[in-house]
């Protein structure tokens, strides 16, 4: 991989991160994901192994479709409410759709089953990037809205 891609493929992500860190509104919280997401794909694939192929396939499938599931969870909460604050976040099944997108970024039980085959066929620098960095954006995310998601599919996941 060229070098200047590289570094590239690495602002971005420190660029995704700071972002949706540092957001308190959904469609920049959800920029930020986007650019973390576009960001990962090409050092997920830079061997041209088949394997890596793969792997890249299946986290850019889980990553959008958990992405729509976050964009339309608070494009929901912003019709009914009005509000597209973050922390504004209160219709109920704008909740439980939010909590499943997190989920699904995460990587949480049962929605796990694709991280360790992407894992598998990332390289190292790579597997450690998608085990740490890639986790604080929607970690802060569940943490800026965790007074309002649902306690019930929470505490089922936690025992799962």
């Amino acid at each position: 991989m060229n070098p200047h891609t590289k570094l590239i493929s690495y602002l971005s992500l420190l660029l995704g991160t700071t972002i949706t860190i540092s957001s308190s509104h959904w469609m920049m919280a959800w920029t930020g994901l986007e650019i973390n997401t576009l960001a990962i794909i090409p050092l997920i694939s830079k061997s041209h192994h088949p394997r890596a192929i793969e792997a890249t396939i299946k986290y850019f499938l889980v990553q959008a479709t958990a992405s729509t599931l976050m964009l339309f969870s608070s494009m929901t909460n912003a019709w009914l409410t009005g509000q597209w604050d973050i922390t504004q976040l209160t219709h109920p099944a704008s909740c439980l759709l939010l909590t499943t997108a997190i989920a699904m970024k995460l990587g949480l039980v049962p929605f796990h089953f694709w991280f360790p085959e992407v894992l598998q066929g990332s390289p190292m620098i790579t597997a450690l990037l998608l085990t740490t960095m890639m986790k604080f954006p929607p970690i802060t995310i569940l943490f800026m809205t965790s007074h309002t998601l649902n306690p019930t599919l929470l505490t089922s996941m936690a025992i799962a």
